[in-house]
């Protein structure tokens, strides 16, 4: 297998380098990630500047702009054939419920996702994480059992780890996203020159977080995969805007 992986940590992150050890010993693995952390980048492109690549000692690519761009250079001209799968991680932090819509990591897996390409994102329980080592083996199950079985349709899987030993997981389970409460209000500080300035609130606590989510699976000490999707389209409300638009 030929998988390529990105993150949004950056180049230099602990989980990407657990990550590439760890599946280097199953498949050829090319590593494209962004330069520096861009977390929060979610599925942004760089369209008003020229993008470098640059390649560290390691073998790691490097990109000086944010994760969906490292994917999108990588499959549509860095890499001499496409990959089998794209894999985007391992996040420090969680990428659940609302996260996935502001996540790097997620962006980076969808975009392999959208060239109808087999996709994870894989994101460990919390920040700091001591445990980058259960993710990853998760992972090589995940990839061996692809291998054996594949896909019946293109598939983006968000995949989120508790942060235990590995034989403290209690399996793997299918979950929905769950929802956040809204976000904590922004914290305003003044600088030495007594301008003001603006740091992003933390996220908002769990608020449908019930049996069945994400949030419940990784509170009880298990791998939460969630299916998703691009479509936002949200369907059921079709025949109601149109009755809203024709009165």
């Amino acid at each position: 297998m030929k998988i390529l992986l990105s993150n949004d940590d950056g180049y230099f992150a602990p989980g990407l380098n657990i990550l590439a050890q760890h599946l280097s010993q199953i498949a050829e693995i090319t590593v494209v990630a962004p330069e520096r952390n861009r977390s929060g980048a979610s599925n942004s492109l760089t369209l008003d500047r020229p993008l470098s690549v640059k390649k560290a000692s390691n073998g790691f690519f490097y990109v000086n702009g944010t994760p969906t761009d490292c994917v999108h250079i990588a499959l549509t001209g860095l890499m001499d054939s496409m990959p089998d799968m794209v894999i985007s991680g391992i996040n420090d932090g969680a990428n659940m419920g609302d996260d996935t819509i502001y996540s790097g990591t997620v962006a980076a897996a969808m975009e392999g996702y959208l060239l109808d390409i087999p996709s994870f994102a894989v994101s460990m329980s919390q920040h700091n994480p001591t445990h980058f080592d259960s993710a990853a083996q998760v992972v090589m199950e995940l990839v061996q059992h692809y291998k054996k079985t594949g896909f019946s349709s293109p598939t983006l899987l968000n995949i989120n780890v508790p942060d235990v030993p590995y034989n403290e997981l209690k399996g793997k389970v299918i979950t929905r996203l769950g929802k956040r409460h809204k976000a904590d209000p922004v914290i305003q500080l003044k600088t030495p020159r007594n301008e003001t300035v603006y740091w992003v609130g933390a996220a908002g606590k769990p608020n449908d977080g019930g049996e069945g989510t994400d949030f419940y699976a990784v509170a009880h000490n298990q791998v939460s995969i969630s299916p998703i999707q691009v479509d936002l389209t949200k369907y059921s409300q079709m025949n109601d805007i149109k009755d809203w638009l024709n009165k």
